[in-house]
């Protein structure tokens, strides 16, 4: 019996030694590490405390390490060729599938992942971005996506001779944008038209997709911008264009514009929700005659259809949760954690510009509370027919050569702005819409990754 007893306290000891050495009983690592780049202070917190509660159901402990987004390649790389990479990475779009052709990613994990958690769980336009071979890349996390803001109570309004109709269509938007426009009291649209900024590689992108015009010709599987759906986007964007104020004009302007009453309708980021209804005081809204509070007579469209368009299109971005080559066998335990029991928590440290990627969550995250100065729930905010337009919006998140697996080459035309520098010397009238998609084209395929 005695030797029973000393043979249970050798075991409890040997367990107790392991547990503190960072191992499990299961024979893998009990100590994970997760990058991420929700750097800020408040972030950090709420990931901190989803780690701490993690370990008390799985007895696993994670370092989250604050990574710049800015400094995330170079730092992944670095990390992959000293073979340290970390077991997670909370990632964007623009890396996932680059990483999986450079080995520094495993597509096995995070296939698995969305099996046991289940592929019809998640929303399809995320999952269709991060496709591989096999499976996906990674796992969605969350994501936003480019809205258009319209005033409602402009569009009834009385003087016009017929009320106009939500703008969801180039044809919508284009006689709303000619109806409302009477410069320099208001203006019928505004659209990015600063080359230096990539806002306005984002708005023309979305119309670009609106209508088919994509980066890759699926037919021949390279770079294309010679195509009559390309031509009728640049011709479409010029038109916009006349309806905007002169200069150049990136988002900061909109937003000024619009919350001082001076703008019809705006193509904007989810982020400016919390500013629309008032709960930032740096950002004031100025605007006279308003009825109600602009959020109120704010109209919100998702995807939008250009003639030539299959069906109605979003420019969205996507973060997600990766796992690397080499990791834990634990490493799902945390990611399936942060998309299950975690989620909420996640999506709340900025529920305006984190919609959940798995639309069961989607009531909890309605009831999340927005705002810097002030806070509210995002349902007493906004009706719910504007709220279930957002999320199912997130089944149309398209992006220019990812699902072609050319994101490495969106990257480059970002970082390079090659198609914008065009595409302002196009709205300038120095060149045609021929030559400009011809010079497009040539300048994208310079790119590295783009050939």
């Amino acid at each position: 019996m005695k030797r029973s007893f000393r043979l249970i306290g050798i075991l409890v000891l040997l367990f107790s030694l392991l547990m503190a050495m960072g191992v499990s009983v299961s024979g893998q690592q009990s100590h994970l590490s997760f990058w991420t780049t929700e750097i800020e202070p408040k972030r950090m917190t709420i990931q901190n405390n989803l780690a701490k509660q993690f370990k008390k159901l799985e007895g696993i402990e994670v370092e989250v390490v604050p990574v710049k987004e800015s400094e995330l390649p170079t730092r992944v790389v670095a990390a992959a060729a000293a073979n340290a990479l970390p077991d997670m990475i909370f990632l964007p779009l623009d890396y996932v599938v680059a990483w999986v052709e450079e080995g520094i990613l495993d597509p096995n994990a995070a296939t698995e992942v969305i099996k046991r958690l289940g592929p019809g769980s998640f929303s399809s336009g995320p999952l269709t971005l991060a496709k591989v071979e096999g499976g996906w890349a990674a796992v969605p996390a969350d994501g936003w996506g480019q809205l258009l803001l319209f005033r409602k109570d402009l569009f009834a309004s009385r003087t016009l001779e017929t009320p106009l109709s939500t703008p969801n269509t180039w044809q919508k938007i284009l006689k709303a944008a000619q109806a409302l426009h009477n410069p320099p009291r208001i203006w019928g649209i505004a659209v990015g038209t600063d080359p230096t900024n990539v806002y306005m590689q984002q708005v023309f992108e979305q119309f670009a997709l609106s209508n088919g015009a994509y980066l890759v010709n699926r037919d021949i599987g390279k770079v294309d911008l010679n195509t009559t759906a390309f031509m009728q986007t640049l011709k479409f964007y010029k038109r916009l264009a006349s309806f905007t104020p002169p200069g150049n004009i990136y988002w900061r302007q909109t937003r000024e514009d619009y919350f001082g009453g001076r703008q019809a309708m705006i193509i904007w980021s989810p982020f400016i929700l919390d500013e629309l209804a008032g709960l930032r005081d740096s950002v004031p809204i100025t605007a006279t005659g308003l009825t109600k509070p602009l959020h109120q007579v704010t109209g919100i469209v998702t995807a939008i259809k250009g003639p030539s368009g299959a069906g109605p299109a979003q420019w969205g971005q996507v973060s997600y949760f990766a796992i690397t080559r080499g990791a834990s066998a634990d490493a799902h335990k945390w990611v399936e954690y942060l998309l299950e029991d975690g989620y909420l928590n996640w999506l709340g440290m900025a529920p305006e510009g984190k919609f959940p990627m798995r639309p069961a969550f989607v009531d909890g995250w309605q009831h999340l509370q927005i705002g810097v100065d002030r806070k509210a729930r995002i349902v007493d905010l906004f009706p719910q027919n504007v709220i279930n337009s957002i999320i199912t919006g997130v089944d149309n998140f398209d992006r220019w050569g990812f699902a072609s697996g050319k994101g490495a080459c969106v990257g480059q035309i970002y970082g390079t702005k090659a198609v914008i520098r065009i595409l302002r010397r196009y709205l300038d009238g120095e060149v045609t819409e021929e030559a400009a998609a011809k010079q497009m084209g040539n300048a994208i395929r310079a790119l590295e990754g783009c050939s």
